[in-house]
């Protein structure tokens, strides 16, 4: 059972909607605050991540292939947790919990679930350390997106007095936490971050994504296409507001093309995309810094067109501020795994939409 003790070290596993890989972080939490240790990152092979792909959407024995992904992916979170605790030089025995986030398959908080698979029973078994998994179903129980989940981290870790900050996470989707001084104002999905960037350069090149964006920037942004993708509703809605590969897909994207754009063109016009739609997400909060985090910030064309489309606010990497742009995901599901057992809420309410704060996350005993 968890110790009595809930200050010390807890890892954290995160695969995102990339799907490319498991990311396990090894964390120091004192009283609310996170610090980074170890840190290493599992690749997914090719197979894993069209399977899950493949089960992003309904299709034939969906359910015998989901329990044995659900299996296998329980193993390599295992081994991403063990290949920290190696790294570290570091027994189990001196970790408090294990925060996995499991990997999304669906998020439909419309219908009331979301599910992230990856056996949380086969990680504290494999590994002896209690692991905390599923926590996006009590906030979607209560009414609210389950989504996204690392704005209270964010503000623990980069909220500053005086200042209005825009945390920016460009994973595979992306997400915004705005941060008054020290007040959590708001946080959603802004919409597709590396998603379509990665689905249309895995298509036409064989990568599974475009490393520093240099493919894009042998193009040029398509402004008719452009405008066709920002007239998605899903930008009109205002927050709380959720989305992923459900809706933002190979189809969503084929259906706005007319067939005779250049790849490279089109590779240009999504970075531009993404830019956008996470600059009119936070336009109006004017922050003065932009902090951007998640593998969207390797992308120097993306970037690139961020600090054009916000002009008025200093964009940079979390690096800036001491925390890697790479492990913010990882490190916050090892600090809702904290929170939880120290009956800290792990939501809030005015990111989510959820009637009130709760603890999140299921336990699963060593």
């Amino acid at each position: 059972m968890p110790r009595t003790s809930t200050d010390g070290l807890f890892i954290g596993l995160m695969s995102g909607t990339s799907a490319d890989a498991i990311d396990a972080v090894l964390v120091q939490i004192d009283a609310n605050r996170c610090h980074q240790l170890a840190h290493t990152s599992l690749a997914l092979d090719d197979a894993t991540h069209d399977a899950i792909l493949a089960l992003n959407g309904s299709g034939p024995d969906e359910i015998e292939r989901l329990g044995a992904l659900h299996v296998h992916l329980g193993e390599r979170f295992a081994e991403a947790a063990q290949a920290v605790l190696a790294q570290a030089g570091r027994p189990s025995s001196d970790i408090i919990a294990i925060g996995s986030h499991g990997q999304t398959l669906r998020h439909r908080p419309a219908i009331g679930f979301s599910l992230q698979i990856g056996s949380a029973d086969i990680i504290a078994a494999r590994t002896g350390i209690t692991t905390i998994a599923d926590f996006r179903n009590r906030d979607i129980a209560l009414g609210g997106q389950g989504a996204p989940l690392v704005p209270r981290y964010h503000q623990a870790m980069l909220a500053q007095q005086g200042e209005r900050r825009a945390v920016v996470n460009i994973g595979g989707m992306a997400n915004v936490t705005l941060l008054d001084g020290g007040k959590l104002v708001a946080g959603f999905d802004t919409g597709p971050g590396n998603v379509l960037l990665d689905l249309w350069c895995r298509q036409h090149t064989g990568a599974r994504f475009d490393r520093d964006g240099a493919w894009g920037a042998e193009g040029q942004p398509l402004a008719p296409l452009l405008q066709r993708l920002l007239d998605e509703p899903y930008f009109r809605l205002p927050h709380p507001k959720s989305t992923g590969r459900e809706l933002f897909s190979a189809g969503w994207l084929a259906a706005r093309l007319h067939g005779s754009e250049r790849p490279e063109d089109v590779q240009a016009t999504l970075a531009a995309f993404t830019a956008h739609t996470v600059a009119d997400a936070v336009a109006h909060f004017s922050p003065d810094k932009v902090l951007v985090c998640g593998g969207g910030v390797f992308n120097r064309q993306l970037m690139a067109a961020l600090a054009t489309t916000l002009p008025g606010a200093a964009v940079h990497s979390t690096a800036e501020q001491g925390l890697d742009p790479m492990t913010i995901e990882a490190s916050a599901f090892a600090w809702l795994a904290w929170a939880h057992l120290n009956g800290v809420a792990g939501n809030a309410p005015q990111v989510t939409g959820a009637r009130r704060d709760t603890i999140l996350g299921a336990c699963y005993p060593a």
